[in-house]
């Protein structure tokens, strides 16, 4: 491979969710539905805690607007940008904008993918350990599992990113994706891409099944307290506090772990597609839902909002 080949595309073209013209009304449509949807209930959450002094110095309201304020970052990443250009027939993002795209997108990602972890923690000691709750989970502890999600995350998605923009992209500038993700890039890069494939299956194996390992060890634990409560209301009370928390666990990394823990080789822009939609768009507009519809404490503080709002 040749050096001067480095002088790479000054911009990439994003190929889109779909190459047929006919679909991209629909798209069009749904996908804004989606994400109006998606903004106005992940701000409403995090309004809705924030102006509740009680839950917001809770540490489980306190991680879900956090959760919230990341799926707004999340999802405007990605899906204005796919909204720009569906009627589009040349989809353009330039080669800084690709990579700033992929960093917000792996950061805001990976702080999903902490803050999961420390809601689980939460119930975790809630459940197992409840006469130590207030000390464990005091505020001090919750803000600093927050800020590290945070830097940690930024920390983890710049190092993917300076790497991927050390690569060559002398070959082609077409991504087969409709956002710049790490596996749609390393495709079309005349570099070699070992170094970067080596660090996805390493580091960012450790980030992702680390903590999904720790969630899963968290659930174990709160599993054998809660077989020890003597009533059945009492199971079933304590089950339904994790209820929301394990389905948005399953959804995200369901599919995350579809996408990125195969074989780079055998990415495939069509199979994947769905998978991307459900993690970039659909998970963050359900969020919201899945932790309200069923709680008490944020429909009073939503009817608190609303109510303020009208008054």
């Amino acid at each position: 491979m040749k050096k001067d080949n480095k002088t790479t595309a000054s911009e990439f073209i994003l190929l889109g969710i779909s190459s047929q013209q006919d679909w991209n009304g629909l798209l069009f449509a749904l996908l804004l539905i989606m994400y109006i949807t998606t903004m106005i209930g992940n701000l409403t959450t995090v309004l809705a805690i924030s102006l509740d002094d009680h839950l917001l110095h809770t540490p489980m309201y306190f991680f879900l607007s956090n959760l919230s304020l990341a799926d707004i970052c999340f999802t405007t990443t990605i899906v204005p940008k796919i909204l720009a250009g569906t009627f589009s027939k040349v989809r353009k993002i330039s080669y800084g904008g690709c990579f700033v795209q992929m960093h917000f997108f792996l950061a805001f990602g990976t702080i999903n993918n902490f803050l999961l972890a420390s809601m689980a923690l939460d119930r975790n000691v809630a459940i197992c350990r409840p006469l130590h709750y207030a000390t464990v989970m005091s505020s001090r502890v919750c803000l600093l599992l927050v800020a590290v999600s945070w830097l940690v995350s930024h920390l983890h998605a710049l190092l993917h990113t300076l790497l991927m923009s050390s690569l060559s992209f002398c070959a082609s500038n077409r991504v087969l994706h409709f956002f710049c993700d790490i596996f749609p890039l390393l495709k079309i890069s005349c570099s070699s891409t070992d170094l970067n494939v080596l660090l996805v299956y390493t580091e960012g194996a450790v980030v992702v099944s680390g903590v999904l390992l720790f969630i899963a060890l968290s659930y174990a634990c709160i599993l054998m307290a809660v077989l020890k409560i003597p009533s059945a209301e009492g199971k079933r009370k304590a089950f339904s506090t994790c209820g929301s928390h394990l389905a948005v666990v399953t959804l995200y990394y369901g599919t995350v772990i579809w996408v990125y823990f195969q074989p780079s080789s055998s990415f495939s822009a069509e199979k994947d597609t769905l998978a991307a939609i459900m993690y970039t768009a659909v998970t963050p507009l359900l969020n919201p839902f899945i932790y309200t519809l069923r709680n008490d404490k944020m429909k009073k503080a939503l009817r608190k909002l609303f109510g303020s709002k009208v008054n």
